[in-house]
């Protein structure tokens, strides 16, 4: 089975794309090769980590990586999951199929430890949510 592949990009690569790039793994890796990548790469956020850890997917050996690293690969779907990597996302062939789901940044939350893993795991089940009804259309 040849798969798919989805490249999913937000600003940093370092909560939302990240946490996505685990969940699509997890429930869906055997149909889609999952990658993810930020306009302005920087580190895997360790709430984001946390959050994850709590459904039991671990994503502490992700690393955070550029989109100009997969510039001139194929990929067959490219999902940015905040308004910033949307806007500024660089072009991809024409079959590259493109969708945007504008998703609350967690690391923007101020508040104390609870209430900031609290939106993470906001972002998360959105996330999730959103994948799982997109994965019901594409499946291959």
């Amino acid at each position: 089975m040849n798969k798919k592949r989805v490249l999913i990009i937000c600003t940093g690569n370092a909560a939302r794309s990240q946490m996505a790039e685990g969940l699509l793994r997890h429930d869906a890796g055997d149909h889609f090769e999952v990658l993810s990548a930020g306009i302005y790469p920087s580190y895997v956020r360790p709430l984001a980590i946390e959050a994850m850890r709590e459904l039991g997917i671990d994503i502490s050996g992700q690393r955070s990586k550029s989109v100009e690293e997969f510039a001139d690969q194929d990929i067959d779907y490219v999902i940015t999951v905040c308004d910033h990597a949307n806007e500024v996302c660089p072009a991809f062939p024409a079959r590259t199929k493109r969708i945007h789901w504008s998703i609350a940044d967690p690391v923007s939350v101020w508040g104390d430890d609870e209430a900031q893993l609290q939106a993470f795991r906001v972002a998360r089940d959105d996330i999730r949510q959103r994948l799982r009804a997109w994965v019901n259309e594409e499946k291959p």
